[in-house]
């Protein structure tokens, strides 16, 4: 079997990966703080943790997956100042903040079924944790590692000589350049484990704490709920890039300043999704949702391709362009499929061709989740006249497995007899040269709900809906 060897950001480099505990995985993923909808960015790197959860069990690993909902204590201001994003929301659309909450946790589990992202095995919110919250601050603060201000409880980071072992090296966080400095903070490194509830202010989410009546910071949410389903260490603990510097990294001392010991053993992270070429921002105007694309008449899947096209450690520049170059790439992907369907009961003995393309399709997965050298081994394998169709069929279905196209869903085409009768018809006129008639027909076809694509060995059809 190939080796499984994964970037991790911790130690920057590639490691080989082996679980803490035989073939249990435990994984743990940043989820979504539920004030607003996911765009796409959020997106990729919710499926490039499908990718990896596929790729470990492609690999035999038993994993258990734990993702967050952080519906309380993600302030707007990475300085620990702002207004609650989703109380914010609350006051915005007139709602209760438990209803923005749930509202937004249902729009997010919608998205990743129609990106045929494989959902957790725990959904854990923050707001189920308060009392494991305050019990790791007063951990804290009995080793010294706390301060109380006027506005909260915080972590003194100068206490910890481990602190930022995630951040690149020779890397510096100076006040002013990434964050504002809370009064009396002692440095601009340092961050809120309990927030209290300012004066004259009734927050909807507020709790009792030795300390005072407020809310949990949300780097101190991540540790409590990682460890109390999967323990300490685990094996795993994904994100995206933004969160190397501050949240990871905060996470990360929290953990080990309490208990001593990792929180997990891998950290992995994907890159930013920009768009023609710039960051997505609400400056820019660019900031895309699922829906804005389906919108469009764009499948989720076309876009779950385009993502597959780049690697995750690499930035992937999104336009409409190349997520039409997807569709109909995906297009050409499930016809290729249709045309290898085995007739029912058909029997299979794989080949040593097919022996081979499934080594090397597993060596390219193992090798840092190579998604895009991985799909060229597709197409590769799809064009080798030395395979079978009905191995060509059940590679598809192997490879799929990290995929995650919905190839299993297709199915072989039944044409109605009015549309292969009216092909035929077009096909003579276009031996006759009259193409006046021939594209007539072919609009007709179109309106009827298939393609015809002209072939040296003759019209092929398709249908015109996506699967």
């Amino acid at each position: 079997m190939a080796i499984l060897k994964l970037y991790n950001s911790l130690s920057r480099k590639e490691e080989v990966f082996k679980p803490l505990k035989g073939k249990r995985v435990g994984f743990y993923t940043c989820g979504p703080t539920v004030y607003s909808y996911a765009h796409i960015g959020n997106l990729r790197t919710y499926l490039f943790e499908d990718i990896l959860k596929r790729t470990l069990a492609y690999n035999g690993y038993r994993v258990k997956h734990v993702m967050n909902i952080t519906d309380v204590g993600h302030l707007t201001s990475q300085a620990d100042t702002g207004e609650d994003k989703v109380e914010m929301a609350a006051r915005k659309e007139r709602k209760s903040a438990w209803q923005i909450a749930a509202f937004y946790t249902r729009a997010f589990k919608k998205d990743l079924f129609r990106m045929n992202i494989i959902p957790p095995d725990v959904w854990i919110r923050a707001t189920q944790t308060i009392k494991e919250q305050i019990d790791l601050i007063r951990i804290l603060e009995k080793k010294g590692f706390t301060y109380k201000l006027a506005d909260g409880i915080y972590f003194d980071t100068k206490r910890l000589r481990s602190y930022g072992r995630l951040w690149p090296k020779k890397m510096k966080l100076k006040a002013g350049a990434r964050i504002e400095m809370v009064p009396g903070k002692k440095r601009p490194t340092d961050f809120a484990l309990w927030k209290f509830t300012p004066k004259g202010v009734k927050r909807q989410m507020e709790w009792n704490s030795p300390w005072g009546r407020g809310f949990p910071g949300w780097h101190t949410e991540c540790v409590v709920m990682s460890i109390k389903e999967l323990g300490i260490p685990f094996d795993i603990h994904c994100g995206g890039v933004d969160h190397i510097l501050i949240h990871h990294t905060n996470e990360i001392a929290q953990a080990e300043a309490a208990y001593g010991k990792p929180l997990a053993k891998f950290w992995l992270h994907c890159e930013f999704l920009n768009v023609e070429g710039k960051k997505m921002a609400k400056s820019e105007g660019n900031i895309f949702k699922l829906e804005d694309l389906i919108q469009k008449g764009f499948s989720p899947l076309a876009f779950r391709y385009l993502c597959l096209t780049c690697h995750y450690r690499s930035k992937l520049n999104f336009t409409w362009q190349s997520l039409k170059a997807s569709q109909n790439a995906l297009e050409n992907l499930y016809q290729k499929t249709r045309e290898t369907i085995p007739a029912r009961g058909a029997s299979f003995s794989p080949s040593s061709g097919f022996k081979r393309y499934q080594k090397r399709f597993r060596e390219i997965i193992n090798h840092d989740l190579d998604t895009p050298k991985a799909l060229a081994l597709l197409w590769n394998m799809t064009e080798d006249k030395k395979i079978s169709p009905v191995e060509k069929y059940h590679l598809l279905l192997d490879f799929d497995r990290i995929f995650g196209l919905g190839l299993k869903k297709i199915k072989r085409l039944r044409i109605p007899k009015k549309v292969r009768d009216l092909v035929k018809l077009r096909e003579e006129y276009r031996k006759k040269g009259d193409f006046k008639k021939s594209d007539r027909l072919r609009n007709e076809i179109e309106r009827l709900g298939y393609l015809v694509e002209d072939t040296q060995t003759g019209p092929k059809i398709r249908p015109t809906q996506f699967l």
